[in-house]
């Protein structure tokens, strides 16, 4: 399973400091997943659940 951050992003940062192990902020100031499969954690979950704009899906 993977993570994607849609269009949706508003570059809160939120899901990079709950679970910085999937998430990063771009020099373009939004989130990126990484590109590798990974399993769900809780705090990728949580990253996932906690995002105010939903930008956060797995695929």
């Amino acid at each position: 399973m993977r993570y994607i951050v849609n269009e949706n992003c508003i570059g809160c940062g939120r899901c990079a400091m709950v679970c910085p192990q999937v998430f990063e902020m771009t020099d373009e100031g939004v989130a990126k997943a990484a590109d590798t499969p990974t399993e769900p954690t809780e705090e990728s979950e949580d990253a996932r659940t906690g995002c105010p704009v939903d930008a956060i899906e797995k695929v």
